[in-house]
């Protein structure tokens, strides 16, 4: 991977990447050098990306634009997969719209030019149209070249969710994209962590991938993560409470508790905020030194009342939006440890 930038500056952080968390990874990422031109206010992609080509040996070419931060790596294989398809010459990232656009003639009367005004479809039943939203390009070095274009040939198109639409052009722009990327798990709040003295989770959905699972004779399963039993560990060494509240009353979450060395199990709840007031006071524990786990609706409350709600990367979009923390595990898959290492760390 290649930074070309005429900054020193810029060179100087992406090099003190290669010595932090990510070192792995950054340390195949090469900073090249750009000519005046190619940096200046006026110079288009272009002509940036054909100086490349002059210097560089290569097969082909990504263009990963930095105003596009939602953009992401599964987004990225999608459209490799779709370049390495047959017929395919080049390929850019857009997203489906669902606007009703109007041309304006020289008259300045105005006419639909994608639906008909007099049978206005329902969202549900319009195609839209595909916009570009400038996030990647992907194309061979020789039709760059030959084109003198970033897409040429057969193009296709790789749709991405409707948030990667917004892009970084104005300073206003800043206040949108970090709220998307804060309701998609994308980044973390910069909030500081309470002394942590109990930590609590919900069971399906946090400690399991929430499906329900049966046996050829009705016996009802469920997956837990093994490294979510060495996350409770952990927490126990630090002299932490540890436990589980849920509106299940099962054997089965009981077992788990029990093998997990657990403190707390409060099964078949259905009034969570009460319960866990009533463990703060049992224990002389405050609410602000308290982590709560929950992926649903019936979590909200809990998250919003202690000191450090979290939520699981696929947990539903109201538990999210009000968690101080969204992991980057989807739930059954180590949330619990995740959370653990960042309360350790």
């Amino acid at each position: 991977m290649y930074v070309a930038t005429d900054s020193d500056k810029i060179k100087e952080i992406v090099e003190s990447f290669k010595a932090g968390e990510e070192s792995d990874i950054f340390t195949r990422v090469q900073v090249v050098g750009r000519s005046e031109e190619s940096a200046s206010d006026t110079a288009s992609t272009e002509f940036a990306m054909l100086e490349f080509a002059s210097n560089y040996e290569f097969d082909n070419v990504v263009l990963v634009q930095a105003t596009s931060p939602m953009l992401t790596a599964a987004d990225l294989d999608g459209g490799f997969e779709l370049f390495n398809s047959d017929g395919t010459d080049s390929v850019l990232s857009v997203v489906r719209q669902y606007r009703f656009l109007w041309d304006k003639d020289e008259k300045g009367n105005v006419s639909p030019s994608n639906y008909d005004v007099f049978r206005r479809p329902r969202r549900q039943e319009f195609d839209g149209y595909l916009m570009e939203n400038g996030a990647f390009y992907i194309s061979s070095k020789e039709d760059l070249i030959k084109y003198q274009n970033r897409v040429s040939g057969n193009i296709k198109a790789y749709e991405m969710c409707d948030d990667s639409a917004f892009e970084i052009d104005e300073p206003s722009d800043w206040i949108i994209i970090e709220a998307l990327m804060q309701k998609n798990g994308l980044v973390e709040e910069n909030k500081s962590i309470p002394e942590i003295k109990m930590f609590l989770t919900d069971c399906d959905g946090c400690l399991t991938d929430g499906g329900m699972y049966y046996s050829e004779h009705g016996d009802e399963l469920k997956k837990f993560n093994t490294r979510d039993g060495m996350g409770f560990a952990l927490l126990r060494a630090k002299g932490i409470i540890t436990g589980i509240i849920t509106s299940e009353s099962v054997d089965l979450n009981r077992r788990r508790a029990e093998k997990l060395k657990l403190d707390v199990l409060e099964a078949g709840c259905k009034d969570k905020v009460s319960i866990v007031k009533k463990l703060c006071e049992k224990h002389g524990i405050a609410l602000e030194n308290v982590v709560y786990i929950g992926d649903d609706i019936n979590d909200v409350d809990v998250i919003k009342m202690v000191g450090l709600g979290c939520a699981p990367a696929d947990a539903v979009p109201q538990v999210k939006k009000v968690a101080k923390y969204v992991a980057h595990s989807s739930g059954g898959t180590g949330v619990i440890r995740e959370v653990a290492e960042l309360l350790i760390k």
